[in-house]
């Protein structure tokens, strides 16, 4: 069965559910509803009409159609029997009996011009008489009145109001009475016919989505449950939402934090304190591994990615992984990417937030998708047109519509490449220099362009020099390494070389950091462009840096302090310094982690308060520098005094 399918038939069985639901409910509502009427057993035409006839006949007797029954009423004082003449008070004497009624009224009649009217009302012999004589207010003889009373049927009480006063009513005939009972009972009825046809047609469908309900919903038994707890989309879907729960558990916002409290009273974040934020490790990935490249995404600033080298004791493993953390999730890595050699050099794409770039011991550049699987989506081949040994050093350079990955490896070969098109390399450069006794080989340990560079590029080599180089034929230069000036003044390979940021009212682009093994970090000048040399030419460092107490794996220049910048080293100690402050101490020294080496570090790329830091222990350490990493106003001029004073010193003792 298909997925649709499935989905289909699942949707309807929760459409039954709630309709069963909804029905019983509704059941149970009309059970405790008091206002519902008990079933009536049916009711035939004969006993509708015995019960009209009932209901009619008492109110036709009162109204005078039957007056055999008409009795007089005990409940009113002073009502005569009946048949009873009734004696009135006068001078005349008169009495009310049958007898002298017909004379009366004939005496009447023929005085009814002199005395005034005379009203006579005569019905049938079982109607009341009443016999009445209107005569002036001039004539003193009062008039008898002959009058019989009859016991009248109860009515209804009306109460006065507006409407009574103007309403004109007109009494309903006994058969319209009749007519109106008759329809309300048959009116009933039919309601509670259709009321008992409807329960007894949701009690049917109830019973029928039960059974619906039970055949839908069974036991799966192992082998059922086996394969829906190994599919790929259940797997998926676990993954996923387990990396939602973990974030949203492992995030430390310090939801009782008192704002009104200064942070002029000691806070975290404070001048010369680095606060380590968190530490990323997971024993199913990175366990006997140790990081050789860290970096941040560029767009966002919770991401980092490190990559890992071959875990000796684990022979099914990949031998290189690339995992991607996320500050927001401490257990697991949000993404982990798979190689086949180990991964010594990576970076996110500034241009592409889903990309990242790896580069391998065995020569190979890979490419690896957030949105696609561990495996690489694009990878070079190993053939003499790349690289054929191990990468230890990439970088992207130039803009969003044109730019290219610049890789570098250790046999001197620079290449060039198209994000999209890893089969060959657009350009390859070979590095050579005539001078080496053995080969002419430059082996490339890093690589970096100044700011706002894209063709003119310096290497470290296990040699320990630094060279400048071009990757195009230019003015008085060919394209490639660039023999005669010759950075010299380390005496071990070079670890680690980075040009100064960009980013102030002063240029400092010329300025470059180098590390090497030799437990020193220089600072050096770079020799203008505009001016090559044509004959050999030896450049000295400006400053040294000698306070390390191991091998110096890592140097990089603050990305928004001009006059900050970190170190690593073998001891395990993170070094900050700030030239502004000391060019003979660093600022601030913290031992991280368990004193194993720091191999690479990395400062985010949006406020530069974090610094990420990989440990050959294999545990990425985030540390936080706080209020260090606001520059002042100031701070370019210090720094350009602060140089002009180191270069001044140099010259002086003729290393200059």
């Amino acid at each position: 069965m298909s997925d649709s399918v499935q989905a289909q038939r699942r949707a309807e069985i929760e459409a039954k559910k709630a309709k069963l639901a909804e029905l019983r409910a509704a059941r149970l509502g009309r059970q405790k509803s008091p206002a519902t009427p008990p079933p009536v057993a049916s009711v035939s035409r004969r006993d509708v009409d015995d019960l009209i006839n009932s209901l009619v006949g008492s109110s036709s007797r009162g109204n005078g159609i039957d007056s055999g029954d008409l009795t007089p009423s005990s409940s009113m004082p002073g009502t005569p029997a009946l048949g009873q003449p009734t004696s009135l008070p006068g001078p005349s004497g008169l009495n009310t009996s049958g007898s002298g009624r017909a004379s009366r009224q004939s005496d009447f009649a023929s005085d009814r011009g002199s005395l005034g009217t005379t009203l006579v009302h005569s019905t049938s012999g079982t109607d009341h008489v009443i016999d009445r004589v209107m005569t002036p207010r001039s004539v003193p003889d009062l008039v008898d009145v002959t009058q019989e009373l009859f016991e009248l049927p109860q009515r209804e009480r009306v109460v006065y109001n507006k409407e009574v006063q103007t309403m004109t009513t007109e009494p309903e005939s006994p058969q319209v009475y009749e007519d109106e009972i008759r329809q309300r009972v048959l009116a009933e009825r039919d309601v509670e016919a259709e009321r008992l046809a409807r329960e007894k047609e949701l009690d049917e469908e109830s019973v029928q989505l039960d059974k619906e309900i039970e055949e839908e919903i069974r036991e799966l038994s192992e082998d059922e449950l086996a394969g829906i707890y190994s599919a790929p989309e259940f797997l998926q879907f676990v993954e996923h939402s387990s990396k939602i729960v973990q974030r949203a558990l492992n995030d430390n916002y310090d939801i009782v934090r008192d704002y009104t409290i200064g942070t002029e009273t000691g806070g975290e974040d404070s001048e010369g304190r680095v606060k380590r934020v968190c530490e990323f490790s997971d024993d199913r990935y990175v366990k006997n591994r140790s990081i050789t490249a860290v970096d941040w995404s560029p767009k966002f600033p919770e991401l980092s990615v490190a990559a890992y080298n071959k875990n000796p004791a684990a022979v099914n493993e990949p031998d290189g992984i690339v995992a991607v953390w996320n500050l927001h999730l401490l257990q697991e890595p949000e993404f982990v990417f798979h190689s086949q050699s180990d991964v010594l050099s990576v970076t996110f794409s500034p241009f592409h937030s889903n990309l990242v770039f790896g580069g391998t011991y065995s020569g190979q550049i890979l490419l690896w998708d957030t949105r696609s699987k561990h495996v690489p989506v694009l990878k070079t081949p190993l053939s003499a047109a790349g690289h054929t040994h191990p990468v230890y050093s990439m970088q992207m350079v130039g803009t969003q519509n044109a730019h290219n990955l610049i890789t570098s490896s250790t046999d001197g070969m620079v290449c060039s490449w198209l994000v999209d098109m890893l089969a060959q390399p657009q350009e390859t450069l070979e590095l050579v220099h005539a001078g080496h006794s053995k080969t002419s080989e430059v082996a490339i340990t890093t690589l970096d362009f100044p700011a706002n560079e894209t063709t003119t590029f310096w290497v470290g080599t296990e040699e320990g020099n630094v060279y400048q180089a071009h990757r195009y034929d230019r003015a008085g230069a060919k394209a490639g390494l660039n023999q005669y000036d010759v950075y010299k003044g380390h005496s071990g390979p070079v670890m680690g070389l980075h040009f100064h940021p960009l980013s102030g009212p002063v240029d400092f682009s010329d300025l470059f950091l180098s590390c090497s093994v030799d437990w020193t970090v220089k600072l050096w000048r770079a020799k203008s462009l505009a001016k090559p040399s044509t004959t050999p030419q030896t450049i000295a460092p400006i400053y040294s840096f000698d306070e390390a107490d191991d091998y110096v794996y890592d140097v990089k220049w603050h990305p928004e302090h001009p006059a900050l910048f970190g170190m690593v080293d073998g001891s395990g100690k993170f070094d900050l310094w700030n030239l502004n402050t000391d060019t003979e101490v660093p600022v601030v020294s913290t031992p991280v982690g368990s004193g194993r080496a720091i191999n690479k570090l990395a400062w985010d790329r949006k406020e530069g308060r974090r610094a990420a830091l990989g440990g050959s222990d294999g545990r990425l350490y985030i540390y936080d520098i706080g209020d260090m990493a606001v520059p002042r106003d100031n701070e370019w001029n210090d720094l350009q005094k602060t140089v002009s004073s180191v270069l001044g010193g140099a010259q002086s003792n003729g290393t200059l």
